[in-house]
């Protein structure tokens, strides 16, 4: 991929997010379909019956333990949409994070929740230019006690660039933690040709830059400098419905053109058992 074909990515990221006029309003109608939290939870949590929101609960309260998050330390959430996770987070850890997007109108969103919450002291929320993530230049060496990513890697043209930015903004010895959405070979499908058809689609219409693998992350945050501790992929042999089973698809088909077409997407590549969400926990090593 060219820089200018990265931009245009990365700007159609901002747009398709965006709220505003000319924007697609992906972050409007994913509250309205799932609410202020997004990514996938607990596999046990919801296999034992919890609500969506409860499993993703669980998710976070893993991620923050595995990342030794405790009060008065500073946390960094990259693309932490519209606010949900990232003020549960804080809650649940005391600690303060520092939100960030490139979409302006996902933050409006998420400083009001925040100051609904109460949390606006504790929490806050920033918008960085397209191309920041590569180098995350808003903050010097060492700002932060830990990173964590919640399915917004997945949205990179350049991951490694973001792993290599996150390294540096972590103290010595603080930790990343996140979870992202994968492809992998499951069932009848184990070529990478015959993966790349089905998640094609789900990257075209949800604007991702490309699926990794469990592996491919352990290998880019490898070569920005992190010890992997940990790497999971949380629906191991068996299909990743996460909260969204084709019974509970009506309102998204019901919504309009663009999300509907990116549901069904998306529920074939579910169906087929390439796609799924992993999580990684990594250490920045004392210097």
């Amino acid at each position: 991929m060219t820089a200018g074909t990265a931009h245009e990515h990365e700007h159609a990221v901002r747009t398709f997010y965006d709220d505003g006029p000319g924007g697609d309003g992906a972050g409007k109608a994913y509250v309205a379909l799932m609410g202020d939290i997004w990514h996938h939870g607990d596999a046990g949590v919801e296999n034992d019956g919890g609500s969506p929101r409860e499993a993703a609960l669980a998710m976070q309260r893993r991620l923050m333990t595995l990342a030794g998050i405790v009060p008065g330390q500073r946390v960094l959430d990259f693309g932490s949409g519209p606010g949900g996770a990232t003020c549960a987070m804080a809650r649940t850890t005391g600690a303060t994070f520092v939100g960030v997007s490139n979409t302006e109108t996902l933050n409006e969103r998420a400083r009001t929740l925040a100051k609904a919450r109460r949390l606006d002291g504790q929490v806050s929320f920033v918008t960085l230019g397209d191309q920041d993530y590569r180098t995350l230049l808003a903050w010097p060496d060492g700002s932060f006690d830990a990173v964590v990513f919640l399915e917004s890697v997945c949205h990179l043209t350049d991951k490694q660039a973001f792993f290599r930015a996150a390294h540096r903004v972590l103290r010595p010895g603080g930790r990343l933690v996140g979870l992202d959405w994968l492809q992998r070979p499951y069932g009848g499908y184990q070529t990478a040709e015959q993966i790349e058809q089905i998640i094609r689609p789900v990257c075209e219409h949800i604007r991702l830059a490309g699926l990794g693998t469990l592996d491919s992350y352990v290998a880019m945050m490898t070569r920005a400098g992190f010890t992997v501790s940990h790497a999971e992929d949380e629906f191991a042999g068996r299909q990743c419905w996460g909260s969204t089973p084709p019974q509970d698809r009506q309102a998204w088909l019901t919504y309009s053109d663009l999300f509907r077409t990116g549901k069904l997407v998306l529920d074939a590549a579910r169906q087929a058992g390439v796609f799924t969400v992993g999580w990684w926990a990594a250490t920045r090593p004392l210097d």
